[in-house]
């Protein structure tokens, strides 16, 4: 049977550290921000470019509270929490904004941040008592976490089960034939032993690993912290594989039973500690989504982030949110899809990209409204890397993005140096979203691009982050908490 992802005493931990929060915030309310994405979504950048834009008073005309004067200013607070790592905010815009710009790090542990708003509220009594403040707290958390939180539903034997049956799908084969091997050659009822774990674990990881190449981009492969293991890397805990379901029962002596407790020690001890401490205290959600990497890789990969994006969303806990309910239990109210990377196509295709983000969600969109919150899915870039243009090709005029492709990168035979300006025509979108799951690879070009090297500054001298629609992003998530 699914088990639950919390348990009694979990659930009471939860009400206590809500309640906790809520004494705490008695004069200053505080909003919890969840963002999260699967691997290469570009959560750093997004938050980096959220807490810039509200320290600076960006360029968001899509941001109410801006537009209509009300919003005072920003600054950045001691985290409540002193034993979470601080989002590492200063280094990652010194990143940004250095010569030559560079993309900063991606996630590799959570992190969280507190930035401090003051703004004009426009209701009447709340007007009359002089400016309002509001605490947004940012939770940052590797993508691949993600992937950990449908197992805490999950047996041993149902995990491995669905580990299985993807290894032996179609077009696995050359990523998965090392493990299945290895799996082979040994027998999951002889006695426990850790080099035959250790040699299992180890071509499991790479299997995953092998899978996430651009190539691939499969999604829905945990454990995700066996690709992002930090201080855990060789322990117990993440030395684990599936094995074929016994029909019957096995000895606590034998290899299968060895790795099935390691399996329930990863979940009560990795990963129900993250969604108890962490998930569960969450009012808002951005789920940014990489949708061109996905495209890029084919149908089977866009298929795989479908179930990923609808797995990871039953995790949540979603409903109707009011200050009397909030004091035991959050719930996230509101939740943003976002398809990142709208500049590496032109605007003309943005409209395409939303709707099939729309298909890619819909489950998941049509759960969380059932639940109580709302939800809405844009096509953003929160730091635009290419400016548009047009190409005449065989007289045809095509609309083009204009940028330097990252070192590395290939098209066409072409290897990128990093420093190469080209304009691209990456290819048109298909009207018809479905038509992303099925038939053949679409014929598509999408490249990494380095950061803008040349930022315009404003009038106090701060830089400005060009973006796309970062500003409508913005103003769904916390607008309404400003008024």
């Amino acid at each position: 049977m699914p088990q639950s992802p919390t348990t009694i005493v979990d659930e009471l931990g939860i009400a206590l550290a809500n309640l906790a929060d809520a004494a705490t915030g008695t004069f200053t309310p505080t909003l919890r921000l969840g963002v999260t994405g699967l691997s290469r979504a570009g959560k750093t950048i997004f938050i980096t470019a959220l807490v810039h834009n509200l320290l600076t008073g960006g360029r968001l005309p899509g941001f109410a509270p801006l537009t209509e004067g009300r919003f005072i200013g920003a600054r950045l607070a001691e985290y409540p929490d002193a034993t979470i790592p601080r989002f590492a905010y200063e280094q990652h815009l010194a990143a940004l904004t250095g010569k030559p710009a560079t993309w900063p790090e991606s996630t590799r542990r959570i992190s969280q941040l507190r930035i401090v708003l003051k703004y004009q509220s426009n209701r009447w009594l709340a007007g009359m008592t002089g400016p309002a403040t509001l605490n947004l707290d940012i939770v940052d958390y590797p993508g691949e976490w993600l992937l950990d939180l449908p197992l805490l539903s999950l047996s041993f034997a149902e995990w491995s089960r669905g580990a299985l049956e993807r290894a032996h799908r179609p077009g696995s084969e050359k990523e998965a034939k090392p493990f299945l091997d290895a799996l082979a050659g040994i027998d999951p009822l002889k006695d426990a032993n850790d080099a035959d774990a250790e040699t299992l674990a180890a071509a499991f990881t790479q299997y995953l690993r092998m899978s996430r190449e651009d190539g691939r981009a499969l999604s829905t492969l945990p454990p995700g912290r066996f690709l992002m293991p930090g201080d855990l890397e060789g322990s117990p805990a993440l030395t684990f594989a599936p094995l074929p379901p016994q029909e019957h029962g096995v000895r606590s002596s034998s290899l299968y039973a060895m790795l099935e407790h390691r399996y329930e020690a990863y979940k009560d001890r990795v990963v129900r500690p993250f969604f108890r401490d962490h998930f569960v205290r969450l009012d808002r959600q951005v789920v940014l989504v990489d949708a061109l990497r996905a495209l890029n890789a084919g149908p089977a990969a866009v298929a795989d982030l479908e179930t990923a994006l609808s797995d990871v969303l039953a995790c949540f806990r979603q409903g109707e949110s009011n200050p009397l309910s909030r004091l035991v239990s959050r719930r996230i109210d509101r939740i943003l899809f976002a398809a990142t990377k709208a500049d590496h196509l032109h605007h003309t295709s943005h409209d395409r990209l939303e709707a099939i983000l729309n298909r890619l969600v819909a489950n998941a969109s049509r759960k969380a409204r059932f639940a109580g919150a709302g939800t809405q899915s844009i096509a953003i870039a929160a730091i635009r890397a290419t400016r548009e243009g047009t190409i005449t090709e065989r007289g045809e005029t095509l609309p083009t993005i204009i940028g330097t492709p990252d070192k590395g990168q290939t098209l066409d035979g072409t290897v990128y140096d990093g420093k190469t300006e080209i304009a691209l025509f990456p290819g048109d979108l298909p009207e018809n979203p479905e038509s992303v799951f099925e038939g053949e690879k679409l014929a598509l070009s999408f490249l990494r691009f380095v950061p803008p090297q040349t930022l315009e500054r404003n009038a106090a001298g701060d830089f400005v982050l060009p973006h796309i629609r970062f500003d409508r992003a913005l103003d769904y998530l916390i607008g309404d908490w400003l008024k």
